[in-house]
Order: C-alpha cells, then structure tokens, then sequence
C-alpha cells in the first residue's frame, strides 16, 4: 500500500503549489476521446479550502481557460493498449489546450475509467483521551479501520472518510472540536489494478507532465452530473463511455460505491458494423446519427443508405431500415444495462433512502435510452449533463464531457483522502470486508 500511499501524498503537495501558481490542467483519457482543459485559479480566496464542505463548494474559484479534445488512440477498456499513439494523442490535446489558453502548464491532474475498480466499506473507532476530537485523533482513527487484503496487484486509488461519529452522533462531515468519549469513522476505499496505473503514469510521464492528481472517471462523472439534493440523498451516475461504462454511488455527498462494465458505445458501433458489414467509420456516422433504442412503426419506412465504394455494385447500393439499425444496437445496450443492474444489485443500492439514476457520458444521447433503462433498472431515470463551470467553451459542455469537467471540480476541491491526515503508518491488519454499501443501513 505504501507506494501508492506516499505518491498520493506527493501529488496533493504538488497540487498545493501548482494552485499557488495559479494553473493547473486536467486530462480525462477515455477510451473514445481524450480531453484537456487548463484551469485558472483567481482571487485571494482561492487557496481556502472549504471545512466540512463537499467537492459541490466554490466551483467559481477557476474559469477554463483552454479546452482541447483528440480522437484518443491506443485505450482500450478505458487501459492503455499502445504506449505511442496513446503519447501522441495526448501530447496533441495538451499543446492545443496551452495554445487557447496561452500559457504553459506543468501540472496535471488526471481521470481514467477501466483498471477493475472494486469497493470496500471500512471502519474505524478510538476512544478520546482528553474528550475533544483533535487532528491526531481522526488521523488515529482512521489508522484503526480494518484494511482488507485487496491482493498484491492492486494499489489504492481512493480512500475516503465519508462518515464520522462522535458517541452516537453521527453524519459528521468534520468532527474536530467536538466533544465526547469516542470517535468512530466510516470510509471508501477504492482500489484499481496496479499495471493499467502504472501505465498511465509511464505514459504522463513520457509527455513531459507532472502528476498532481489522480482520480476515477466514474466518481468524476457523479461529482459534476448528480445535483446536490442527488449526491446527499442517495443517487447512482452511470457513465456510458466508449470503451466501458462507469458506475459511481454518491450518499451524503460522498461517493460509496464504484465499479466499471467493461463494455460501452464502441460496442454497440462494432456491432453495427458487423451486423450490416460496414466499416466501423461509417457505423458510427449511422449510430450517431440514426441510432436508437426503440422502434415504431415509422422507423420501418425510413430507410438509410449504406452507400461505399468497394466496387461490388450490389453491395454498394444497399439501405436497411432504422428498425433494423434498432434491432441490432437495442441488444447490446440491454446487455450493458443488465451488466450495471447486477452491480446495483451487489452493493445494496436498494437500501439507499433515495434511489436516483442518472445517465451520462457519450453514449447516453442514444435517443429513448432513458426508457430503457427505467425499464430494466426498475427506477426513474434521468439524462445528466455536467455542471456548468466557469469559461467552458460551449462545444465541451455535453454527457461526454461529465467526467473531464468533474475532474476540473475534483481539482478544485478535492474530498479528504486518507493520504491528507498523518496517518500512523505502523501495522494494518489483513482482514477482508464486506463490499461497500450494506454498512450503510448499519451506521447511518
């Protein structure tokens, strides 16, 4: 754990000075697209970070001062598959993003899907010795939570206190300055296969970046898509990307759950070109501009051409109709929805007070989806678009850039992280826990 531990620690320190600067970029690399936007930080206030407030406080203390987006090349399942071309895409919308913005940027903070995210809820619980809550008692009973044997191969990519109790009061977002006998914690943790990580951070590396952040695409996605009422009440993001579908689970303003489908749009774009025999340039064109989820009578008279230019004149001059487009794109969606079902299933996310879903990314714009995914979720949907930040370029401000401008929030004001107290490092006992929501019902 401690690799990860130490380096999480570097990187909050190398955030601190890059905010002091003044910029800082973020970088979303996704499977269909890799976006880069610069930051500015301005005013006197932009070094407070708000006590006990969620990553929702001061989102105008930045503006976007440069946007850039490049068809991503060589991520497969939100992982790197080619080191070089995955380089090169992301050295094109970097330069292109300091161009607009003019000005040179060190620093970057950066969101990724894939690397088999899974869950755990953790706790912890100490006694006051002198009956306040002090620093050295959070970082004490944060040190008391039960870490589970998460396998050698896997580092720690977030670990949130989400939760404290002073005696029995609880929902505590900062216990410091209470008074009372004991202090009880519950946390997040997530964690991620170590060799996609380490990938990524080779391939920043290579482009000349300094890492000051590393975050989940899917937490990302929820920070910026669920309204407040969504993140404190209970609410699930689910973020349909190119190469795989996110899941985060916000509850009182704090992620509790996450967990990835290895499957998105560029399935169901495969499939298009395997089911008609086109090539995958053109399946995308029709997906995107004809695609759908369900069929109407309509949908068998409207014809789309397949026009190409293979020299065979049959195969060249063919149409099919939207229904049959529908028929071959509604399966593979059904599957990803019933894939995201089984994980809301996993975690409990029944036992939630409130049991919101909302879409997002990419490949939510498939028209009718939200019926759809009423239909096998069993809850009400609804499309999510991210929030408005300050000097977005309109072109960015769409579900496929929820995770590139959740990380500008992360950025912002990033959650307490483990990493941000002094933890005493000395011994961890081994012991595997429940996966993460169920503790819910326990403890709050």
């Amino acid at each position: 754990m401690s690799d990860l531990y130490q380096s999480q620690r570097a990187m909050r320190n190398k955030r601190q000075a890059a905010m002091q600067r003044g910029v800082i970029a973020v970088l979303d690399v996704g499977s269909s697209k890799i976006a880069c936007f610069v930051l500015r930080f301005d005013g006197p206030d932009r070094f407070m970070e708000d006590e006990g407030i969620g990553s929702m406080a001061g989102q105008s203390s930045f503006r976007v001062i440069g946007a850039a987006t490049t068809r991503s090349r060589g991520v497969k399942f939100g992982e790197i598959s080619a080191m070089h071309e995955t380089e090169r895409a992301i050295r094109t919308a970097v330069q292109a993003a300091q161009k607009m913005a003019n000005v040179r940027v060190d620093h970057v903070i950066v969101s990724f899907s894939g690397a088999r995210p899974r869950s755990y809820g953790l706790a912890g619980k100490v006694d006051l010795h002198d009956g306040t809550v002090t620093d050295n008692c959070v970082a004490r009973v944060l040190a008391s939570c039960d870490l589970p044997d998460y396998g050698a191969e896997r580092e720690i990519l977030h670990a949130q206190p989400v939760n404290f109790s002073v005696d029995h009061r609880s929902g505590l977002g900062d216990p410091r300055g209470q008074a009372g006998n004991d202090l009880s914690v519950d946390m997040h943790m997530l964690s991620v296969d170590r060799t996609p990580v380490e990938n990524l951070l080779y391939c920043i590396k290579r482009c000349d970046l300094d890492l000051a952040g590393l975050a989940s695409s899917a937490y990302a996605s929820g920070i910026s898509s669920l309204v407040e009422d969504e993140q404190e009440l209970g609410a699930a993001c689910i973020d349909l990307g190119g190469g795989s579908t996110g899941l985060s689970i916000f509850m009182k303003k704090h992620m509790i759950f996450s967990d990835t489908v290895r499957m998105g749009g560029d399935h169901v774009t495969s499939d298009i070109s395997q089911g008609l025999q086109i090539p995958l340039s053109l399946a995308e064109r029709i997906k995107t501009f004809y695609g759908g989820v369900r069929a109407t009578g309509m949908d068998d008279r409207e014809m789309i051409d397949l026009s190409s230019d293979t020299g065979d004149w049959e195969h060249d001059r063919r149409t099919v109709s939207r229904s049959e487009l529908i028929g071959v794109m509604r399966p593979r969606m059904e599957e990803i929805l019933e894939e995201v079902r089984g994980l809301l299933d996993a975690a409990g996310f029944d036992h939630l007070p409130s049991q919101r879903i909302v879409l997002t990314g990419g490949g939510s714009q498939i028209p009718g989806l939200d019926g759809l995914a009423t239909k096998i979720l069993g809850q009400q949907v609804r499309l999510g678009r991210p929030l408005r930040v300050q000097g977005l370029p309109q072109s960015v401000t769409g579900p496929s850039f929820s995770s590139a401008v959740g990380t500008c929030l992360f950025a912002a004001h990033p959650q307490d992280e483990w990493w941000d107290f002094d933890v005493p490092m000395d011994s961890y006992p081994a012991r595997s826990l429940k996966r993460a929501v169920r503790w819910f019902r326990d403890n709050w």
